[in-house]
């Protein structure tokens, strides 16, 4: 009788393996799915921002669209890394340069809010520029979340990483949309250099906890 409990508790336990390897690569095929999505959704919203910032002087728009160069790079990183079939072990190569990016925004959104700030220029009014803000501030929230979690099951700290990044994105869609508003209706032209030295803070934050691999939980 000893055999067949033997045989009995080795094909129970075989299902419960084979379940969880499969969840584990439908986890990772779906975080670069989601990945493509925010890759390909930020090189338009780039190239749309970049155009009508210069068309308007807007340097929260050029900065907005940079920003999303910098988004479409962090993207980039985590696909890089869920192409290898062991994508654990460029994790870490994967969150040194999401960190490195979120750095990056921080330094140029400072840069920039301050030179608005001190020289008081004032940009034109930008309705593609509005619009965009608000597309992006509609779709960023659904694709942050989603990859967020996947990450999170899967336990993948650079998902999770790349995922705040996307969230950012979001929050700096809200300050672009009322600062292009409120110069617009209101002539309050510090609101949006003001708003985004906020966000820079959140940025060397979300940077310090990516290059440390404090994400994942």
């Amino acid at each position: 009788m000893s055999v067949p409990d033997a045989e009995c508790t080795e094909s129970c336990c075989a299902p419960t393996e084979t379940a969880a390897t499969a969840r584990r690569r439908a986890l990772a095929r779906r975080v670069r799915l989601l990945v493509a999505a925010t890759i390909t959704y930020n090189t338009v919203e780039a190239i749309v921002a970049i155009t009508a910032g210069t068309i308007a002087s807007s340097t929260a728009l050029i900065g907005f669209g940079l920003d999303s160069v910098i988004e479409v790079a962090s993207a980039t990183a985590v696909a890089w890394q869920f192409s290898s079939a062991d994508h654990e072990a460029r994790e870490r190569t994967a969150l040194r340069i999401i960190a490195v990016s979120f750095f990056a925004l921080a330094a140029y959104v400072t840069v920039e809010s301050v030179r608005a700030l001190v020289g008081g220029a004032m940009a034109d009014h930008s309705t593609v520029g509005i619009a965009l803000a608000a597309v992006s501030l509609v779709v960023m929230p659904f694709l942050s979340a989603a990859q967020r979690r996947a990450g999170r099951e899967l336990g993948s700290a650079s998902a999770v990483a790349d995922s705040k990044q996307t969230l950012l994105c979001t929050y700096l869609s809200a300050v672009l949309l009322v600062g292009l508003l409120v110069n617009s209706l209101l002539g309050w032209w510090w609101a949006d250099p003001l708003a985004a030295l906020v966000i820079a803070a959140v940025a060397v934050k979300e940077g310090r906890e990516a290059w440390r691999g404090d994400h994942c939980c």
